[in-house]
């Protein structure tokens, strides 16, 4: 048995976990969130925890014991608080502005990058070299913030690029055999 799928999910005031043939649905005062559930994969909703139990020996079953017991909580914590994600925009020019709900990056390509938003994300601009991208769904988020970084990756030399907002750039040294001579 898998060390985190044997503990329990908490379910705090306001959400409900419901099952019904295979879907665990969870609602909460941001909205709604749905999976279907692998057919080893059960899930016990209680009054103040949910439990997640597996139907299977072995090391397959206990990796997947664990990962639904993830994205049980994963759904819980997004219904109650949700999820946010922060990048930069390192580089002279460039810059990001919302233009209605899409976000418009500008990148030192030719041309302007007009990226949509999936329904579930919301993304906002603080300031022009921020991004701010927001949502329930834990997978979507972190998704979209890769897709929004994959644009424009930070280079190591001067470290121009989209970055995240902890993100450590590691540098490299330019051509120092040039210099030399």
């Amino acid at each position: 048995m898998s060390r985190i799928g044997k503990k329990p999910v908490a379910i705090p005031k306001g959400v409900t976990v419901q099952v019904s043939e295979g879907v665990v649905k969870v609602k909460g005062p941001k909205g709604e969130l749905s999976a279907v559930l692998h057919p080893s994969i059960s899930v016990e909703p209680g009054a103040e925890e949910a439990l997640v139990k597996v139907s299977g020996e072995g090391k397959f079953y206990n990796a997947l014991h664990g990962l639904w017991r993830a994205l049980l909580n994963n759904m819980v914590n997004g219904v109650t608080k949700g999820y946010e994600k922060k990048l930069e925009i390192i580089g002279v020019g460039y810059r990001a502005e919302m233009k209605g709900s899409n976000i418009q990056l500008i990148l030192g390509f030719s041309h302007p990058i007009l990226f949509r938003p999936p329904q579930g994300v919301k993304i906002e601009t603080p300031s022009p070299t921020n991004i701010v991208i927001s949502g329930m769904d834990k997978q979507l988020v972190g998704q979209i913030a890769a897709k929004l970084r994959s644009f424009r990756p930070p280079e190591p030399y001067k470290g121009k690029g989209v970055k995240y907002e902890n993100e450590f750039i590691r540098r490299k040294a330019g051509k120092a055999a040039a210099a030399g001579k």
